[in-house]
C-alpha cells in the first residue's frame, strides 16, 4: 500500500506573506490611530486634584494632563505622523520611520506614568492661590487618566513594533506621486497639406501646419 505525501501548493506559500502583511497592516493602523486618540484625549482630562487653605477655608484645585506634562500629547502627534509617513518611504527609510513610531509610543508610556503621581503643578497653584510660596496642596489625589494615556502609548508602541516586523510587506505610495518622474511627451499629429480638414485641426491645436 503506497502513501502519497501531499506537497504544499506553491501559490499558498506565496500568498501567506501577503496575508500576514494585510493583517499586520490593519492591526497597526487600528492600534496607532486608536492609541494616539486615547493619549490625546487623556491629556485633556483631570489628572490630579486637591485643596489649598485660603482664609480659613478649603479652595479646590485641579490639574489636567496638559498642565502636568505636555510630552504624551506631543509624542502622540509624532506617532500619528510617523504612522502616515510609513507609507511614503521604502526600505531603510521605512525602518527608520517605524522606529520613530515605536519610540514615540514608549516615550508616551514613560511620560504618562511619570506624571501619574506628580503633584508639583498643584503645589504651584496652591502657592498662587494663597500668596505663600511655601504653601503645598492638601488632600492630593490622582485619577486614572494618566494610565489611560499610558495605554494609548502602548498601542502606539505596538503599531511601531508591527511596522518594524512586517513593514517590508506593506504597500508603498504609488510611483505616480514620486517627484522627478518623467512624463511621456505627446507627439504632434501628421498633417497632410492636401487635406484642408487636417490644416484646420492643426491650427485648432496651436500647431504650425506648414511644419516651419
Amino acid at each position: 500500500m503506497e502513501y502519497v505525501t501531499a506537497l504544499p501548493h506553491p501559490r499558498s506559500e506565496a500568498a501567506e506573506p501577503a496575508r500576514a502583511g494585510r493583517r499586520s497592516l490593519a492591526v497597526a493602523l487600528l492600534c496607532g490611530a486608536l492609541g494616539a486618540g486615547v493619549a490625546l484625549l487623556a491629556t485633556r482630562q483631570r489628572w490630579a486634584e486637591g485643596t489649598a487653605s485660603v482664609a480659613g477655608g478649603a479652595f479646590p484645585l485641579t490639574a489636567r494632563g496638559s498642565d502636568v506634562t505636555g510630552v504624551p500629547a506631543a509624542l502622540a502627534i509624532v506617532g500619528l505622523a510617523a504612522l502616515v509617513a510609513v507609507f511614503a518611504v521604502r526600505k531603510a527609510g521605512r525602518l527608520l520611520v517605524a522606529a520613530v513610531l515605536a519610540l514615540s509610543g514608549a516615550g508616551t508610556v514613560v511620560a504618562a506614568l511619570t506624571g501619574a503621581s506628580d503633584g508639583s503643578v498643584l503645589d504651584d497653584k496652591a502657592a498662587e492661590a494663597t500668596g505663600d510660596t511655601s504653601a503645598a496642596v492638601a488632600a492630593l489625589s490622582h485619577t486614572a487618566w494618566p494610565y489611560a494615556a499610558a495605554v494609548g502609548g502602548l498601542l502606539i508602541l505596538l503599531a511601531g513594533l508591527l511596522a518594524l516586523r512586517y513593514g517590508r510587506l506593506w504597500p508603498a505610495m504609488s510611483g505616480r506621486y514620486e517627484r522627478g518622474q518623467a512624463r511621456p511627451r505627446r507627439t504632434a499629429a501628421t498633417v497632410d497639406p492636401d487635406r484642408p480638414e487636417d490644416l484646420w485641426k492643426a491650427l485648432d491645436r496651436g500647431e504650425d501646419p506648414t511644419g516651419a
